[in-house]
């Protein structure tokens, strides 16, 4: 895949799926499911130990998949990842150390923003896209209008709480140009290994409707 850029990248869908394995092999079943449902953008966190391994899996099931890794929360993250086949990273914050490593690993990074100064800290180091975590706990749709007038050129992908019912909302604002979203994954179809329904809500997923930007 030649994409390369976080704009391009959060252009390939409208809904980013953001996963949690407990092993390797269901990682490998869900984004197979995932893709099989038209979403191209995957972020793979590491919040279980099967993170990297799943990763690794999962940049080898098409040539049109792009892998993110999620959940970097220290420098040494954006390598090993890098290393797994992820092509960009995601993160629930931003520290100038997880700046310069994303750099030196050469992964595309989306931070994570919740306050102004946030915001402004992550504009001073060239960021034009970031995400917008916790967004529904942290003020939703609201916030992410209140931003628009201090920060008019900013993009986001909020992510944290939304779900498929508010979805379209989200993505109706026009500083949005994605969600991230874990509603595609319901732990009632992990467990039941119902693969079919994951594909389900990823074709859904898919369809969601966003203005042309």
């Amino acid at each position: 895949m030649a994409t390369t850029s976080v704009a391009d990248i959060v252009r390939l869908g409208p809904v980013i799926p953001v996963l949690a394995f407990d092993n390797a092999t269901q990682g490998e079943h869900v984004s197979r499911a995932l893709h099989a449902g038209g979403v191209k953008v995957l972020e793979i966190t590491l919040r279980t130990a099967a993170g990297l391994e799943a990763i690794k899996r999962a940049a080898q099931i098409a040539p049109d998949i792009v892998v993110g890794v999620g959940t970097i929360t220290k420098p040494e993250h954006c390598a090993l990842a890098k290393n797994a086949g992820a092509k960009f990273g995601v993160s629930p914050g931003l520290t100038r150390e997880i700046h310069d490593a994303s750099l030196d690993a050469g992964l595309p990074l989306l931070p994570g923003v919740m306050t102004p100064s946030d915001i402004i800290a992550a504009m001073e180091l060239g960021y034009e896209i970031v995400k917008f975590f916790p967004a529904v706990p942290a003020g939703g749709i609201a916030m992410l209008n209140a931003f628009h007038g201090p920060f008019p050129t900013l993009k986001f992908c909020p992510t944290g709480g939304i779900t498929p019912e508010t979805a379209p909302n989200f993505l109706a604002l026009p500083n949005v140009v994605c969600v991230g979203g874990s509603w595609l994954t319901p732990k009632a179809a992990l467990t039941a290994e119902n693969w079919a329904e994951v594909t389900r809500l990823a074709r859904a997923a898919s369809e969601l409707a966003r203005p042309v930007r």
